[in-house]
Parts: C-alpha cells; structure tokens; sequence
C-alpha cells in the first residue's frame, strides 16, 4: 500500500481502486481504511484534509521520511525473497534446496519483513 503513495498525495478511495484494479488482489474499503490509519498512527504516512466540490472534505494521504524508508526496505528484502517463492512454486519443495538453511543476513531479514507486514494487517 504504501508503494502507492510514492506517486505523491493520494485520496484513499484511490488508494482502494488502485488495489482493486490488480488482478488476483482481493481488497475491499472495510480492509484499506483501517491499514491507512494504522500507516498514519505509525508515522509512515501523513494526512491533510482538502475541500471537495462534490461533497464532505477528503482525506488525503502520502508517505513520510519513514514511510519511504520502509518502501525502500521492502523493495530490497523482496527481491531477496521472490525468487525463492517463484522457484517453490514452479518446482516444490526441490527448488527450496530439500530443507537447507540459508543464514545469511538477507535470507533472514527478507522474510521476516514480509512476514512482518503481513502479520501485523489486521
């Protein structure tokens, strides 16, 4: 979600169409709404009201320091951990090396980022 936002400041129903319009990516207003807000308490993103012609004002919503920050962090970790996905999915467990672990630093911090986000949507 918040890749979204690097564009610049985004009005949060944008931010659920845009989510909506990828494939496969089941999302819903009852989901996004409360993850912005949570983004906003966390001070990854940042909020400002505008005046809408059509009706009450809007909440805009675009990144921090913090929130590009954390971008930046995901991008790299998930280019550490896709690939490995992508091989376990094309070929089984074989791909994954039949169970070995990996220690180094990036195969540690990669997942636990992504494991991280995701554990913590509610």
């Amino acid at each position: 979600m918040l890749t979204l936002l690097r564009g610049g400041r985004a009005y949060s129903y944008d931010v659920v169409r845009a989510l909506a319009s990828v494939d496969g990516l089941v999302t819903s207003e009852g989901t996004v709404y409360p993850l912005l807000s949570r983004l906003r308490r966390e001070g990854l993103v940042q909020t400002q009201w505008q005046e809408s012609p059509q009706g009450p004002p809007r909440r805009y919503y675009e990144l921090t320091p913090e929130g590009d920050a954390t971008v930046d962090a995901f991008a790299a970790a998930w280019q550490v951990f896709r690939p490995g996905v992508d091989s376990i999915v094309a070929d089984g467990v074989r791909a994954a090396g039949g169970g070995s672990t990996d220690n180094s630093s990036a195969a540690r911090s990669g997942p636990a980022i992504l494991t991280t986000t995701i554990e913590e949507t509610p």
